[in-house]
């Protein structure tokens, strides 16, 4: 069945009072579908996240990112070289459920939407949920990473960069609606609205220092304050973020 109405979220990363924040926004309330394109658990609040998320019940979509493919990996016993400490400890927290539902995650995954036809959910990209793509890839890039789409598919929604961003793509509109707990180049809680074939990039008013402070409360992660304060306030700006992922494109030079 076709939906009217989708809130995309992506990049939660553990941090609860900002998916709270957009949750309670009057548009992912009235929503027929909530979409969250990845990267759900691995920060400081990874078990209050998920199991919040469990509470939407059939109105949320919940799509496989690489990070919640490396918690599954770590929670059972494998190396896996992560970037930063939060996301082994979070892997530590994981009931048999967390993992049983993170292992389950699909990606990518094509819903019908009213107004845009087959639209596409993923998490880097089609082809890879690791793939590294910007505002700026180029578009011999872009052409590889959706070589094997359906014509059908007019739509691509994707995540893993935190930046929000839309553009077209060869006639393809492609959108990321930015990272709900980990924001780069502004701080706030980043989503998307489709809805009557428009798009919408949204960003969630958060009070920083209360969010820090319920981050602190509600979790045991070492580094916590300094976690949260560093990735809530937005310290990486986007020109650090896309200095920092443009290598990894592809691009030259």
């Amino acid at each position: 069945m076709s939906a009217r109405s989708v809130a995309v979220l992506s990049d939660v990363h553990g941090v609860l009072p900002a998916l709270e924040a957009v949750l309670d926004e009057p548009d992912v309330v009235a929503a027929d579908l909530v979409v969250v394109t990845g990267d759900l658990a691995a920060g400081p609040q990874p078990t209050a996240v998920l199991d919040r998320l469990a509470r939407l019940g059939e109105r949320v979509l919940l799509v496989r990112g690489n990070a919640d493919r490396d918690l599954v990996a770590m929670a059972r016993g494998a190396q896996v070289d992560v970037p930063d400490g939060a996301t082994r400890w979070a892997a530590s927290q994981l009931a048999p459920d967390h993992v049983r539902l993170l292992a389950g995650l699909p990606h990518p995954v094509t819903r019908e939407i009213d107004g845009f036809g087959s639209v596409l959910f993923c998490h880097g990209s089609p082809r890879d949920d690791d793939e590294v793509v910007l505002v700026d890839t180029r578009l011999e890039r872009w052409a590889e990473a959706f070589a094997d789409l359906p014509a059908e598919v007019s739509t691509v929604v994707c995540g893993h960069t935190h930046m929000p961003f839309a553009r077209l793509v060869d006639r393809r509109l492609v959108v990321n609606p930015g990272s709900v707990g980990m924001p780069y180049g502004r701080a706030g809680a980043h989503w998307a609205l489709l809805r009557d074939g428009a798009v919408s990039l949204r960003r969630s008013h958060l009070d920083l220092d209360r969010a820090i402070a319920a981050v602190v409360a509600g979790s045991t992660f070492p580094d916590r304050a300094a976690w949260a304060e560093y990735f809530l306030r937005s310290e990486a700006s986007d020109v650090d973020a896309l200095r920092a992922f443009g290598p990894r494109d592809g691009r030259a030079g």
